[in-house]
């Protein structure tokens, strides 16, 4: 099955089933499928097969169409991190060779200052309307790229049959993840790797007649897959402009969700919301969480607030198109009993795929043993972007190494034990030690530098640096530690993105080395995190 099919199959078969809440805009997935192939057909108009196409807002409608719509006409989707920086971002859009950047007004007037040096984008489409004065702007005066059209134009055409020639190895989207060489490597994304992953949680999780799905996360990331599986479902999703606690309640309430996809930071908002009353809640079945674990105090709590609600754990990463590994409502009943130790398991791999844990060498370990985790299965993405070298490197054979290290138990459960790309997750966004290390050493004042993630109880980790700075032996300068980092805070903003910045400074007259030379991170988190 193609991906834009499974809206084709819905509309087949539930064409007057809501398909998609947006505030006070549903459409069928009639109603659905019609606006897909209506931006499809346009946009295969608009660009040759293979194709680039980016995306930069907060959660619309028309990007849910675009999960869709662009695949159907044979083109890339790339899909853009709003919360990173405008250069950032241009970064992004020459590597990938974008050729057309449809965006929100907010993220398109951002762009306007590297629009010169965007040489392959041909098109801007704007979302929130484009009045034309000397040159496009938005509605309220900012300037936006030359000849910035509207999104309605992408609606203009009747629709057309999908592009030709498509088949299950096309890519269809691109999203960019963090790597241990801080550069960020673009993920490709198949028909066949997304239609896999949206199948395998299915079959994991099951979705009922009358389930109704609420999508809070950001359509950017990998999450987004979420939308397909409920689509395959033939279930609504009530899509969320972003993360808001007032408006997750309300829209619970209102739409009587029975099943939302959430980070332990946000159910714990829900929960400690001063204004929740019993009814809010009162419509849910399930809670789906990821990017960070559970603690066992909000997970008893959740149970006992929530007895009804059924909580459910899925593990996997961008390159996974989706999650490959879920533990269960039963196995979160029994962690909050008397078997708090399942909480530590990431679960049970799903049907379609197969996990192994490996030696340095690719070859298998015992189970009770720690070695890398390798997953096989059709949902592994195609690869990375224009990085042969790095597609190479994330295989072994025909297994796919998530440079996690973790372990199976004699019952199956897989347990993540470290992840071996050191990565830190701080508000469910992957932020590259390496990439921050990086600019945090063009400071001056900087000697050394190294980027590690301390534990969090809002936002699962922060991102502390662990500095040694340049001049410390002399006393003029030695004593000025706290006003330095407070500098160096500072310094950083527009250089790296909100949530890649330090928000802790630590000073130290030298970093710790291990055997072979290399910074030990392992001593500074150890040194760092309380007893």
């Amino acid at each position: 099955m193609l991906l834009h099919q499974v809206i084709e199959f819905a509309a087949g078969t539930s064409p007057d089933v809501d398909a998609l809440v947006a505030g006070d805009r549903r459409w069928t997935f009639s109603e659905l499928e019609r606006d897909v192939a209506r931006m499809g057909t346009t946009l295969a108009h608009v660009v040759a097969r293979d194709e680039r196409i980016a995306w930069f807002s907060d959660n619309r409608p028309e990007l849910v169409m675009a999960l869709y719509a662009v695949p159907r006409a044979g083109a890339l989707l790339v899909l853009g991190n709003i919360r990173h920086t405008a250069a950032e971002q241009a970064a992004m859009l020459k590597a990938s060779s974008a050729s057309v950047v449809i965006g929100s007004a907010e993220q398109l007037a951002r762009l306007t200052e590297h629009a010169d040096e965007l040489h392959d984008v041909r098109r801007w489409y704007c979302l929130d309307g484009v009045a034309t004065h000397d040159g496009p702007v938005t509605d309220d005066g900012a300037e936006l790229p030359s000849g910035t059209r509207d999104i309605s134009e992408l609606f203009a055409r009747e629709p057309e049959p999908p592009r030709s020639g498509l088949d299950d190895d096309t890519h269809v989207w691109l999203i960019h993840t963090s790597g241990t060489t801080g550069r960020a490597k673009g993920a490709l994304l198949t028909h066949r790797s997304l239609v896999a992953a949206a199948t395998n949680t299915v079959l994991a999780r099951p979705i009922s007649d009358d389930d109704v799905y609420l999508f809070p996360f950001p359509l950017f990331h990998v999450a987004a897959y979420n939308v397909v599986v409920h689509h395959l479902g033939r279930r609504p999703v009530v899509l969320l402009p972003r993360f808001d606690p007032d408006e997750v309640l309300t829209a619970i309430r209102d739409e009587s969700v029975t099943t939302v996809s959430l980070a332990p930071t946000m159910l714990a908002m829900l929960l400690e919301h001063p204004e929740r009353s019993v009814e809010d809640l009162s419509s849910l079945r399930r809670i789906g969480y990821g990017a960070s674990a559970m603690p066992l105090d909000l997970l008893r709590r959740t149970l006992s607030e929530l007895p009804e609600v059924g909580l459910a754990q899925g593990y996997g990463m961008t390159e996974l198109s989706g999650n490959a590994v879920f533990l269960g409502p039963d196995e979160h009943r029994r962690a909050g009993a008397d078997e708090p130790w399942l909480l530590s398991a990431a679960g049970r791999p799903a049907p379609l795929v197969q996990i192994r844990i490996a030696d340095d060498r690719g070859q298998e370990v015992p189970a009770g043993d720690v070695g890398e985790v390798l997953v096989r299965g059709d949902q592994v993405c195609a690869g990375y972007w224009d990085d042969p070298g790095a597609t190479v490197e994330s295989h072994h054979g025909e297994w796919f190494r998530t440079g996690d290290l973790g372990r199976l138990d004699e019952a199956g459960y897989l347990y993540i034990v470290d992840r071996k790309k050191d990565i830190i997750i701080s508000g469910g966004e992957n932020v590259s030690s390496r990439e921050v290390e990086d600019i945090v050493s063009e400071h001056p004042d900087v000697a050394a530098v190294a980027v590690v993630g301390l534990p969090d109880d809002t936002w699962g980790e922060r991102v502390c640096a662990v500095v040694v700075w340049n001049g410390t032996d002399d006393p003029t300068r030695a004593t000025d530690l706290d006003a330095r980092a407070r500098a160096l805070v500072d310094w950083t903003e527009g250089r790296m993105a909100g949530f890649k910045r330090p928000r802790v400074i630590v000073s130290a007259p030298e970093l710790p080395l291990n055997a072979s030379g290399k910074v030990d991170k392992h001593q500074i988190r150890d040194h760092l995190r309380p007893s």
